[in-house]
Formats: structure tokens, C-alpha cells, sequence
């Protein structure tokens, strides 16, 4: 949305921090989400030092340039400029506009949702996942749940907006205690060992033990989904109920 640069910019420079320099880390060293090879594309030879006491309006401009200008930010509604931007930030501006391309219609928070979803589909995909997941999913589900927030803002009254956003805290509440429970389930037939060869002890012999290992990796690996899948929709379950309080009635 044209003007909201500056509040989308505060929102996302609340994730990228300051100084950060992870080994796993394909970026590498990183002030305020700018790697030394981006911020030498502003100030040609720029060292580590001058990349740690980056100007602040070198970064306003950075983000700018870069991210808010490339993603069409000025051009997009409220809620919906936030998560395209700071999706474009964390993961790429061509992938931030495919997935907002993917996720436009219906309402604007509807939009949000979407597009925050196909992100985090992205992101559990990667094998730095098991590194950074928690982390991302939590950033993923903070700007979802204020993306939306913005969204409501600008299209329902105060109450309306409140009255959705506490529903979409108790769905992603109720989905997270689900899959919890499915993972628990799921997580003592694995531990059995194979259903059907602990029923029926009589029917081993007939299956090899490859089989046996592929089931219970397989029964691992729907828990571990399971348990990924609990863990984010009780991030977003907060995250919305957060956004709800901010609203003053």
C-alpha cells in the first residue's frame, strides 16, 4: 500500500535483528538482513566493518531498491504488501510475487493466509530447515496473523476484525492439539513396532525385515510431520491471539 513502506520496513527489521554471522548460513555475514554482497551493490567495496555500521538510510534504501520497489509494494493492500515484502526479504522477490501471483483471490487476509502458507511450504523444504525452522516459523506466523490483522483493519469495523481474528486463533489452537494427538498415536504404533506383525506375531516370518524398517521409518516420519505441523499452528494460534489484543475497542 502506497505510505506503508516505513511501517512494513519496522515490521520486518524486527526479524532480521542486528549483526548475525551463522555458520549454516548460506548468506553468510548479515547486518540487519543485508549480506556484505548486497550492501557492495550500494557502496562498492564496502567492508564487514562499514556492512556492521550500516547507515540507517542506507538500509531504508536497500529495502526499498531491493525488495518493497521489486515486489510492487506500493501497489499492493494493506496486510497483503507486509507479507509480499517481508516474504520477498527473507526468501526472494521473483518467489515472493509467484506466490502472491498463486494466492490472490478472495478477500485480502484470505490473500495473506495463502500466500504465507505457500512460504512456509517452501521453507520446510529446505535442508537448513531442521537449522532455522522454528525460528522461521514463528516470523512466518507472526507476519501472517498482523498481515491479516491490516487486512481486516482497512476492510471491517474494530470489532469485526477483533471478533476474526480471536476465530482464527482458536482454528489454528484446535488444529495444533489434533495433530499433537495424532503425532502421540502415530508415535505408539511405531514404537509397537508394525501394527499388524504384533497382532498377529504368526505373520513375521512372512514379511522381510526390510519391510519392517520401511514401516517404522515411514510411522517416524508422519510423527515428525505431525509434530512440525503442531508446533506451527500453535505459533500462529499465539500469534493471532497477540494481533487480537493489540486492537482497542
Amino acid at each position: 500500500m502506497h505510505g506503508n513502506f516505513e511501517n512494513c520496513l519496522a515490521v520486518t527489521l524486527g526479524y532480521e535483528g542486528g549483526w548475525a554471522d551463522h555458520p549454516s548460513d548460506p548468506g553468510g555475514a548479515t547486518m540487519k538482513g543485508i549480506t556484505l554482497a548486497t550492501y557492495r551493490r550500494y557502496r562498492p567495496n564496502a567492508t564487514r566493518t562499514q556492512l556492521r555500521n550500516i547507515p540507517q538510510e542506507d538500509v531504508a534504501r536497500i529495502y526499498r531498491t531491493g525488495y518493497w520497489d521489486t515486489v510492487g509494494g506500493d501497489r499492493l493492500a494493506a496486510g497483503v504488501d507486509l507479507a509480499t515484502f517481508d516474504a520477498g526479504v527473507n526468501s526472494g522477490p521473483s518467489r515472493a510475487r509467484k506466490w502472491l501471483m498463486s494466492a490472490i483471490g478472495g478477500p485480502d487476509h484470505e490473500t495473506v493466509q495463502k500466500l504465507c502458507a505457500k512460504r512456509l511450504g517452501f521453507m520446510r523444504s529446505l535442508a537448513i530447515w531442521k537449522t532455522f525452522g522454528r525460528g522461521w516459523s514463528r516470523r512466518v506466523a507472526n507476519i501472517e496473523a498482523k498481515g491479516v490483522a491490516w487486512a481486516l483493519a482497512k476492510s471491517t469495523g474494530r470489532q469485526t476484525a477483533r471478533e476474526e481474528l480471536v476465530k482464527q486463533a482458536k482454528a489454528a489452537k484446535s488444529k495444533a492439539s489434533n495433530q499433537a494427538a495424532g503425532a502421540g498415536a502415530s508415535g505408539a504404533t511405531t514404537t509397537a513396532g508394525g501394527g499388524d506383525v504384533l497382532i498377529n506375531p504368526q505373520h513375521a516370518d512372512q514379511i522381510a525385515g526390510w519391510v519392517l524398517s520401511v514401516i517404522v521409518a515411514a510411522g517416524a516420519f508422519l510423527v515428525f510431520i505431525l509434530i512440525v505441523r503442531a508446533i506451527v499452528h500453535k505459533q500462529r494460534a499465539s500469534a493471532y491471539a497477540a494481533e487480537a489484543e493489540r486492537i482497542m475497542l
